[in-house]
């Protein structure tokens, strides 16, 4: 009885970055060789149909004996079964973590527990996104929040210490690890237009401006937390909406720089009040767990929609932000500009990414 045998014979791994992505993608093995025939592979490499076959399958087994490496990514350097340079290991571990977009926009904001993990079928229906790359992708976001969660120092330099990941998709997964720990609503209507990398900008804000670690580097969970103290101190600034005749000032300091500015004047005067009202109350309620986790919501309903229903540019939106924060420090009787600054520096940055006219 003769037996037919398939062996790949060499030094240095063989890997098909092509090939890498179809598996990452979760394709099964026949809907990537259709794939690779369909790209004409046969005819450039006047190979049979069954060599790609085994060619395929190959290479698949030794991604799958990969995989345990890459979740700890810094023991691929050490490992002696493959032979694999140093710049195709940096494109393994890149690729690994790589994230589709539109699957993080779903589940971003969301507790990464198995609850979540359940209802990846819907978000696979929803998305396009094959099931196992669904799960790929979500067990990359439990497993880099599980690492990071308790260390000190910067959150983005811990991502890229312990997962060798570029910078930019360190500062991606820091987002994420930010809004699954303070679970902030992300998912609501008012909310859809937003993109990932539009939360992730303003994720960005908050963890330099509002948590511990920019205030203190040497903290547990520096850059996972908000700063307690300073939600606490935020409630001081409700005076500027409490205090009738400081209330009057700032608008009357605001709209006197604004005059003849912008053609939306009189909406901004009309409205003011009302915006500072929104944008003070959001501050005031931010010691509330709940109140955190509606903090985007709220920045759309207190001030963006209204803004957006009156018809003001960006540029009109920058203008009365910057004369709104500045104009603070010049009220006589307010103490706070310290704390001023430091909320309206965030707010002001969300609002015009947010902004989409």
């Amino acid at each position: 009885m003769s037996v037919e045998l398939d062996v790949f014979v060499g030094n240095t791994t063989i890997m098909d970055e092509e090939v890498y992505q179809f598996w990452l993608d979760g394709y099964t093995v026949n809907e990537a060789v259709r794939v690779r025939m369909e790209g004409g592979v046969l005819e450039e490499w006047e190979a049979s149909a069954e060599v790609l076959h085994s060619d395929t399958m190959d290479q698949f087994r030794t991604f799958q004996m990969c995989e345990r490496l890459l979740h700890c990514p810094a023991k691929l350097a050490n490992q002696l079964l493959f032979q694999i340079p140093p710049h195709r290991q940096a494109m393994l571990i890149e690729r690994y973590y790589a994230f589709d977009s539109t699957f993080v926009r779903e589940v971003l904001g969301k507790k990464l527990s198995k609850g979540t993990k359940k209802d990846l079928d819907d978000v696979s229906a929803k998305t396009g996104i094959t099931l196992k790359s669904c799960r790929r992708q979500f067990d990359n976001f439990k497993r880099v929040f599980k690492v990071v969660e308790e260390l000190k120092g910067c959150l983005v330099e811990n991502i890229q210490q312990h997962f060798l990941l570029s910078d930019k998709l360190a500062r991606d997964y820091a987002a994420i690890v930010f809004f699954a720990n303070n679970r902030f609503e992300t998912g609501k209507r008012k909310l859809q237009y937003l993109s990932f990398q539009d939360f992730a900008f303003c994720a960005c804000q908050l963890i330099n401006n509002w948590t511990v670690g920019a205030v203190d580097n040497m903290v547990e969970d520096m850059d996972v937390d908000l700063d307690k103290e300073f939600l606490q101190d935020l409630k001081d600034l409700k005076i500027l909406i409490t205090d009738k005749d400081m209330l009057d000032q700032h608008k009357s300091l605001v709209c006197t720089a604004l005059r003849g500015k912008t053609k939306v004047f009189s909406e901004m005067e009309a409205n003011f009040k009302n915006l500072s009202r929104g944008l003070v109350n959001i501050a005031a309620k931010l010691l509330n767990a709940k109140d955190v986790r509606d903090f985007f919501i709220d920045l759309v309903e207190k001030f963006i929609e209204p803004c957006r229903s009156d018809r003001w540019t960006a540029a009109d939106l920058r203008l009365f932000l910057t004369h709104y924060s500045n104009s603070a420090h010049i009220l006589d009787t307010f103490k706070h500009q310290i704390v001023w600054d430091r909320y309206m520096g965030v707010i002001k940055s969300c609002i015009l990414k947010m902004y989409h006219e």
